[in-house]
Formats: C-alpha cells, sequence, structure tokens
C-alpha cells in the first residue's frame, strides 16, 4: 500500500501536523524538522494526494479554460501565454477545446465547478442562455479574454476591436486603394465579428471610399474560409485591388487562393490581416497585420485571475483594454492612381 502521511510523522518522529506544515511550506517550522520529514518522504516514496491537500488548503491551484478552437493560430498563441504565466505562478491548467459545441462547453463547466478550480477563463462570447444562468450561480472568479460578452457582469482583458479594425482600414486608403474588400467573421460574435465590420465600414465612409457590397464576405476565421471567400472575390468585376481579413488565418487562405490563381500579393491585391500572430512571419510575403498583444493578453488574464482569487475585492471594475499596433510587413502596396 501506498505510504500515507502519518507514516512519515511516524518514521520522522513528529506530529502529522508538523508533516502537513512543511508539505504546504509553511514558516515556523525547525530546519532539522524539516530536514527529517524530507528524509522520511524520501525514504517511503511518499506522495501528497493533491485532492486532499487542496481540501485542506481550501485551494486548489486549478484554472479551468474554455478555448473555442485550439487550431486557430491566435488561440494556440494565447494559450501558449496563459499556460506559461500560470506555471511560473504554481497554477495548473484544466484546457477544454469545445469547437463551438454548447453542450460540451455546460459539460466542461460542470467538471470546472466539481475539480474546484479557483479560477475560470473563457475565451469566446457566445454564451447559451443555460451556460449564463450556470456561471452566473458559480461562486469562482470568471475572466474572458479576447473577448466582451453582451452580459457585463464579468470583466473582459480586450484590445477595442472597433478601433484596430478602422484603423486597418484606414490604412488601406492611405495607400490609395478604393477597392477595399472585406472577409469577417460570425457576426454573432459581437468583439470580432459585429465591432471590426462596423470599424471597416465607418472608415471607408469617413475616408469617402465607396463601400461595394460584392466585396463583404463573411467566414469563420479559419484558413480554409479565407481561401473560399478569397475565390468569390476574385470573380468580382472589376476585382478588389486590397482585402481587410479579420483573422491572420483567413488573410492566409485568401493569400493561397491568389498564389494558385496566378496572382501575386501584394503586386495585384494588397492583405492585411488581424491577430499578430506567428503566421505572419511565417509566410511569403510576409503579413502585415493588425496586430493584438497576444502574449500581453494571456499573461495579464491570469496575473488578474491570480489578483482576485487571492482578494476578491481587488477584482477590476472595468475591462481591461490593452493597445492594438498596426504592423507593416510585405502584403501591402501603394495603389497608383494612374492604373
Amino acid at each position: 500500500m501506498a505510504p500515507k502521511i502519518k507514516d512519515v510523522a511516524q518514521k520522522a518522529g513528529v506530529s502529522v501536523t508538523t508533516v502537513s506544515r512543511v508539505l504546504n511550506g509553511e514558516k515556523y517550522v525547525k530546519d532539522d524538522l524539516k530536514a527529517k520529514v524530507k528524509r522520511a518522504i524520501d525514504e517511503l516514496g511518499y506522495a501528497p494526494s493533491h485532492i486532499a491537500r487542496s481540501l485542506v488548503r481550501k485551494k486548489t491551484n486549478l484554472i479551468g479554460v474554455i478555448v473555442p478552437d485550439l487550431t486557430s493560430s491566435f488561440y494556440s498563441t494565447i494559450l501558449s501565454s496563459i499556460e506559461e504565466t500560470a506555471s511560473l505562478n504554481d497554477y495548473n491548467l484544466l484546457v477544454c477545446n469545445i469547437i463551438e459545441d454548447t453542450d460540451k462547453e455546460l459539460k466542461y463547466l460542470n467538471v470546472f465547478h466539481e475539480m474546484r478550480v479557483d479560477g475560470i477563463i473563457i475565451m469566446h462570447e457566445k454564451l447559451s442562455d443555460e451556460i449564463r444562468n450556470f456561471i452566473h450561480k458559480l461562486d469562482i472568479p470568471i475572466i474572458f479574454s479576447s473577448v466582451r460578452p453582451v452580459d457585463h457582469k464579468f470583466i473582459s482583458v480586450i484590445i477595442d476591436d472597433y478601433e484596430a479594425a478602422y484603423d486597418a482600414t484606414k490604412y488601406l486608403t492611405e495607400l490609395g486603394h478604393e477597392r477595399i474588400a472585406f472577409i469577417g467573421g460570425d457576426m454573432r460574435d459581437v468583439t470580432s465579428g459585429q465591432n471590426r465590420y462596423v470599424g471597416y465600414r465607418n472608415a471607408l465612409k469617413d475616408q469617402r471610399v465607396r463601400i461595394i457590397n460584392d466585396y463583404i464576405r463573411f467566414g469563420d476565421y479559419k484558413t480554409q474560409s479565407g481561401y473560399d471567400m478569397m475565390k468569390e472575390l476574385l470573380a468580382c468585376e472589376p476585382r478588389p485591388t486590397a482585402l481587410f481579413a479579420v483573422s491572420d488565418d483567413m488573410a492566409v487562405g485568401a493569400m493561397n487562393c491568389i498564389h494558385d490563381h496566378q496572382l501575386k500579393v501584394p503586386d495585384d491585391i494588397s492583405i492585411i490581416g488581424f491577430d499578430g500572430s506567428q503566421l505572419t512571419e511565417l509566410v511569403r510575403p510576409r503579413l502585415s497585420s493588425m496586430e493584438q498583444p497576444i502574449q500581453e493578453m494571456g499573461k495579464i488574464t491570469v496575473n488578474t485571475m491570480i489578483d482576485i482569487i487571492s482578494n476578491p475585492s481587488s477584482s477590476p471594475r472595468e475591462d481591461l483594454i490593452l493597445k492594438h499596433k498596426l504592423v507593416v510587413r510585405d502584403s501591402c502596396k501603394v495603389y497608383p492612381k494612374e492604373r
């Protein structure tokens, strides 16, 4: 049978309380007693029960994370930052990839509740009524990262998606483009769907550039949808001279489509993406993108969560809005007026 804490105490010649204090890293245990306990642990091969220790400490050092789609370059990058920051603070993650399945999400939220996680990070905003009611009843800190739900009970760590999309579109107009296409996301998403679409339209209006409805398409943020939507846009007459895609993945899909149709980026069509993911430096030409501070976003999300866990009254009253930044690479060029 596996050794128990009382076996360690007996072998070290100390009380069970002393062993518990050593395991929990508490102060005020004499160095010689610590040494005896650690030696007894090594000799017996004792492994403390995480669940038992959690019950005693009323803290599991677990954070649950709901991710809509781990195949996305954006979500894989921000999750990497979240995991690194959590690990540096002695927290572990329970990551659930829901693929936008609300039944699966509800199941995982129940698992989080049963596992007594210390906090929950959610990275999507399409909440069903059932899920919304469930998380409202949880006595667990919840933070939304990269999105802002319609329900403002919870805080979000985000950028201003409207302003970022506005700035990306305005940049294309400043290069001289007037036939600017748009590949948007899911319009059920307020943050990355509606806000980015409205930013695109308002930038064109303010720059006195005509909005051409035939140049507007909606995908699902993935590479394949970018390819498919670009194929439709290339059939337009005249075809657009520039494209703003609201995710780097869709922008790369559009670039692949343009290449397959014997056209060139940016000579024939300029493209700007959104997110500033690792893809931007991997493709050729390198992709200009409206960059979210993805690494910082993940880090701030976790650090804010840990602060709230340690001191619930420290919860911010308002969303934490980070700065976006246009990163110009090789996928856009000036459009000559004489053409």
